[in-house]
């Protein structure tokens, strides 16, 4: 249904051990320590696979590292995993590569701040022959990178979008966008599939407010109270992950409307599905860092083995969680959701 510049996508993580002391300013990381782990031994202890996220306290990616080192450890090589020091730190992330392309990792899977603005230290690494695999967040252009494993953010914004304007149902939409991180493939790609799946067009009159959060929920919370004194009508509100949504919230029900605003919302941690089975979030769309993780690492593992080498963009899936399902759309509830959520 998409082109492959509109497929979507999402994710990654950290290790375990020691924070090298020689990690350039602003990223952080930890290895997974000197030995294969428990999954192997003989020469898959040599073997060494590069992890760099966004940041290493968001839920996510936490789950992403945890997810990876227990790959690693399955399959018998070391985790090396390192991460930017916030969210947006291109910076960190591009010292990142540089450190692990010196440490001789085979390859690196990377969920990047900037899916254009890592370009050149992708190809650094890429042209010394380790296999670069991008998890969670796509880069732009896609082939930048030997493979995507992410979620599909555009079917997952659509799935989002189409839920909200169901649950209106007659009432003439008055709709709110709490975007992340300007530039960002993931964001982008949830902001046009929520605009689709409602069925609106960019700058439509429907849409009375719009500011970017990344994805933090104390800075939501704010947006969302400056936005509620020039939209007080607001009844639909897309977010672009779960913090958000929860710190929109706040101000809503400060302003004592929380009867009165739709709230969607992408991630299914198992905070988020508390927070739909609660009623803070109508629907949250659930995604799966663990097989992004998972992938990633068996990617890299075959590749060290016999030079194997994967390709393209890699859905990992999404699912729709709600208490209220509509008709024609596909859901899971909250009991679903508690059974199958991260973090």
């Amino acid at each position: 249904m998409f082109s492959t510049m509109n497929r979507r996508r999402k994710i990654v993580t950290i290790g375990a051990v020691m924070v090298a002391s020689t990690v350039m300013l602003g990223l952080t990381g930890c290895g997974s320590g000197d030995s294969a782990g428990s999954g192997g031994g003989g020469e898959g202890g040599d073997i060494k696979v590069g992890l760099i996220t966004k940041t290493d306290s968001n839920p996510f990616f936490v789950k992403i590292r945890e997810s990876a080192q227990a790959a690693a450890d399955d399959a018998g090589v070391k985790l090396v995993a390192l991460a930017g020091a916030f969210d947006g730190d291109n910076e960190g992330q591009v010292a990142a590569i540089e450190n692990l392309v010196s440490q001789g990792v085979k390859g690196i899977l990377i969920t990047p701040n900037s899916s254009s603005g890592i370009l050149s230290a992708i190809k650094t690494a890429r042209d010394n022959g380790v296999i670069v695999i991008a998890l969670d967040t796509a880069t732009d252009p896609e082939d930048a990178v030997d493979a995507t494993y992410a979620t599909d953010n555009t079917a997952a914004g659509v799935s989002q979008g189409k839920w909200v304007k169901a649950a209106l149902g007659d009432a003439a939409p008055q709709v709110i966008l709490l975007d992340g991180t300007p530039g960002g493939t993931v964001d982008t790609f949830r902001h046009d599939g929520f605009l689709e799946g409602f069925g609106l067009k960019e700058g439509a009159a429907e849409i009375v407010g719009q500011e970017n959060t990344n994805g933090d929920q104390t800075k939501a919370q704010t947006a969302m109270e400056n936005l509620l004194q020039r939209a007080p009508g607001v009844n639909a509100l897309y977010t672009i992950n779960e913090p958000a949504a929860a710190g929109a919230y706040e101000a809503i029900k400060s302003a004592g409307l929380e009867d009165q605003v739709t709230i969607g919302s992408i991630d299914g941690s198992c905070t988020g599905v508390k927070n739909v089975k609660a009623g803070v979030i109508g629907a949250t769309v659930m995604q799966f860092p663990a097989k992004m993780a998972e992938e990633g690492v068996k990617a890299v593992a075959a590749f060290a083995k016999d030079g194997t080498k994967p390709s393209g963009f890699n859905d990992t899936g999404s699912q729709l969680i709600t208490d209220q399902p509509v008709d024609g759309l596909e859901s899971k509830d909250t009991t679903w959701g508690a059974e199958n959520c991260w973090g």
